[in-house]
């Protein structure tokens, strides 16, 4: 196990880490800001699915996710339309416009972190991917070990699948 000294590093690895993240959110376009790249990236990755998966995904109130939904409906990019297991309920999914969106998101990040880290060799950049993916999965798996038992008149939650968040 590794030291407290370790530790306190990786947070302000992380706390830094924010940067990073700042930066790939200023080159997404003007009229899709982080929440909206996210609603997008989720439907593309995941498929159709119900507004109360998608918050699941997101990990965030149903409040949050009906503005990013709006906000990307409004644009054309999704659609939605009646749930037929349940009327009052409704199905996302993206539009050719939402999925050229998604596409054009890609091909921005890509292009930045290729940039960024064109001084990295092709094995750095796989293992950098593999140690973020162990350390979500670390963190999903605390997740749904700590999720309160559903109520008895509601299925148990489904497995959280990791998803890109903001």
């Amino acid at each position: 196990m590794a030291e407290q000294a370790q530790y306190e590093e990786l947070v302000r690895q992380f706390s830094a880490f924010g940067a990073v993240k700042r930066e790939m959110g200023r080159i997404l376009p003007s009229d899709c800001p982080s929440g909206s790249a996210a609603v997008l990236t989720l439907l593309s990755r995941h498929g159709d699915m119900r507004m109360s998966k998608l918050a699941e995904l997101l990990a965030v109130d149903m409040s949050v996710t009906s503005r990013h939904v709006a906000h990307v409906a409004e644009r054309g990019w999704i659609e939605r339309s009646p749930d037929p297991a349940d009327k009052r309920s409704r199905i996302l999914h993206l539009t050719p416009a939402g999925e050229d969106r998604v596409e054009e998101m890609s091909r921005l990040t890509t292009e930045l972190l290729a940039e960024r880290l064109s001084d990295w060799t092709d094995e750095e950049v796989a293992q950098l991917t593999g140690l973020m993916t162990r350390l979500r999965a670390s963190f999903d798996d605390c997740r749904s070990a700590h999720r309160p038992p559903a109520p008895p008149d509601r299925p148990e939650h489904p497995t959280r699948t990791p998803a890109i968040t903001q």
